[in-house]
């Protein structure tokens, strides 16, 4: 049995918000400890990874670990309907094919409940490694939303380079080229509004705006964003969820010479 209790329904809806565009189906795994997702993305160059600890609901029961497929569009337009400010429950039974969404008004005078067939996806674990990172910037979510908004309307692709004097995001497009710079502030007065940079050695890698973009749908979620990069490795772009979780988005780099080679004609 599966029955999961969250007061702040408006979470799960952002959460869902911001990964239905990339995640098409995915398995929800449910344990003693909290409610995960691991996917890739339809082309197999992006991964989201989602945690809701269990002590971030208002009730948490799971009997047994659990794994429960789901449609991320259809789970979206279910929840589309419960109100922000509506307590949503989730409950699922053991060996069952459905899953229910409880939603609850905060009067308690509405109760509405949508069930959903289950689907059966397979999907492979990855483990991803822990791994030290030569580069991490904090910056308010918003700020990062909007370089990434502005640059993919110049160029496909978004140079992320971090030096000492600061993070750079660079594109260049037919029509020309842009660079945006932030330097790190921490004496802003909102500790929200801050950048931080904690660097070991610079990093220069060039990644896909249009993945960019789409992980810039979690802004909702988190009021600043962190985004670690190593040479060689996937950036990873973080959104905290409150005090209960993250979202977060992995990408390989994009290697430079397979752009300078140009095929034979």
């Amino acid at each position: 049995m599966l029955e999961l209790r969250l007061v702040q329904g408006s979470l799960l809806k952002k959460v869902l918000e911001s990964i239905k565009e990339l995640v098409n189906d995915a398995n929800f795994d449910c344990s003693s400890t909290g409610f995960s997702l691991q996917a890739m993305d339809s082309s197999h160059v992006a991964l989201v990874g989602l945690l809701l600890r269990s002590e971030g609901f208002e009730h948490y029961r799971c009997d047994r670990n659990i794994s429960m497929g789901m449609n991320l569009n259809n789970m979206a337009k279910m929840l589309k309907c419960a109100g922000n400010d509506d307590i949503i429950t989730i409950k699922a039974d053991d060996g069952g094919d459905t899953v229910t969404f409880m939603f609850e008004s905060p009067t308690q005078d509405k109760i509405s409940d949508f069930e959903m067939k289950l689907m059966d996806i397979d999907s492979e674990h990855l483990g991803i490694p822990e791994a030290e990172y030569h580069a991490i910037v904090k910056m308010p979510s918003t700020e990062f939303a909007r370089i990434c908004r502005d640059l993919s309307s110049i160029g496909d692709t978004v140079v992320i380079s971090v030096t000492k004097e600061g993070v750079k995001f660079s594109t260049k497009g037919d029509i020309g080229s842009a660079n945006i710079v932030c330097r790190q502030n921490t004496s802003v007065d909102k500790p929200e509004e801050a950048t931080m940079i904690d660097m070991n050695e610079p990093v220069s890698l060039t990644f896909a705006l249009r993945y960019m973009n789409s992980f810039t749908k979690a802004t909702p979620l988190s009021n600043t964003v962190s985004i670690s990069l190593s040479n060689e490795l996937p950036v990873v772009v973080e959104y905290k969820i409150a005090e209960m979780g993250y979202v977060r988005f992995y990408l390989a780099p994009k290697i430079e010479e397979e752009e300078e080679e140009k095929p034979q004609v």
